[in-house]
């Protein structure tokens, strides 16, 4: 039977990434209690890191929000693969987003929203969580988003 989260997935006409592996000496996540940390995910595609470059530095607002988005999909296919059903998370607590942009480029929010919107779509009430968005001299592999995740899971 699916549950009420992946049903909303389907409905959205999303697919889950597969959970991305580290690329260094760490853990996707980990679980204490009732929390789940989801380590920082990158705009990943089928062939590699997508959205290359600097907000403010030729990369539009609208692409940082599509790298955003897909950060976003890989901390739910991480949370998905910590937790087995999405219907068990009950909240999305908080994002952190970070974002590679020139020092005169002030919209780390907006670009952020690619991220917090998916939240809500798929989570819907749940996916309403606190943030931060700040702007980074540099990120892994030069990608202009990175976000990381904390759910509550029960």
């Amino acid at each position: 039977m699916t549950g009420r989260t992946d049903a909303r997935l389907a409905e959205l006409g999303i697919t889950l990434p597969e959970a991305p592996m580290p690329a260094a000496n760490y853990v996707p996540f980990v679980q204490t209690g009732n929390q789940l940390f989801v380590s920082g995910q990158l705009p990943m595609g089928a062939k590699g890191p997508e959205y290359i470059g600097r907000l403010g530095g030729g990369l539009s607002i609208a692409e940082g929000q599509k790298a955003a988005r897909l950060c976003a999909l890989a901390l739910i296919a991480q949370a998905k693969a910590a937790v087995g059903d999405l219907d068990r998370i009950t909240r999305v607590v908080k994002l952190g987003g970070f974002v590679n942009s020139t020092p005169d480029f002030t919209d780390q929010p907006k670009v952020i929203n690619g991220a917090s919107d998916l939240m809500a779509e798929v989570f819907e009430d749940r996916g309403r969580h606190a943030r931060a968005a700040v702007g980074v001299a540099a990120l892994p592999f030069g990608v202009a988003v990175e976000v990381e995740a904390v759910f509550e899971v029960e």
